[in-house]
């Protein structure tokens, strides 16, 4: 009767067991490689990659973020670029790019930027205008996700044996 008091409680125990802190240790996981595989032009983007926990109804989700506009589109890439060459973006993103090239002013873009990548200048009475056809992929959030999916598996694995372990003794 001891015993099987005791193996009540150890699989009460059981429904109790806390994932959270492996969540926590496998999206800073995630981070660290979203930053890592960032393209850097002045930094920006990088340390605009975040964190968070979300506890509702019994659910707990962890989500990697950037609060960047500009973060999907490097993501993603954009225009006819970014069509061409989107190779290690999210299997289950349906993008649609845009297939025409668009101006941007000179009083949105320096022209050091202009310049680094090509973009062809008009000049009107208006101001200048650079000619864009997009940018190509520039994956960073998805690559740190699904390059360390066995990672994120391990860790919820080690975690939840361990407290196993401590219910078992």
């Amino acid at each position: 009767m001891k015993e099987l008091a005791k193996l009540e409680k150890q699989f009460d125990q059981l429904a109790n067991i806390d994932i959270h802190p492996a969540g926590r240790q496998s999206i800073s996981l995630v981070q660290e490689a979203a930053k890592a595989g960032c393209p850097v032009h002045e930094g920006e983007l990088r340390e605009s990659i975040y964190t968070h926990e979300e506890n509702r109804n019994d659910k707990t989700t962890w989500e990697c973020y950037t609060n960047k506009k500009h973060g999907p589109y490097v993501e993603f890439g954009t225009g006819p670029k970014g069509q061409a060459h989107h190779e290690g973006i999210s299997p289950d993103v349906d993008i649609s790019y845009s297939q025409s090239a668009w101006y941007i002013h000179e009083s949105q873009i320096g022209a050091a930027v202009a310049a680094k990548y090509h973009f062809p200048k008009i000049e009107t009475k208006d101001g200048i205008f650079y000619i864009c056809s997009g940018q190509a992929a520039q994956p960073y959030m998805y690559p740190a996700l699904k390059n360390n999916e066995d990672e994120i598996s391990k860790i919820f694995a080690e975690h939840i044996k361990k407290q196993i372990g401590d219910i078992a003794k």
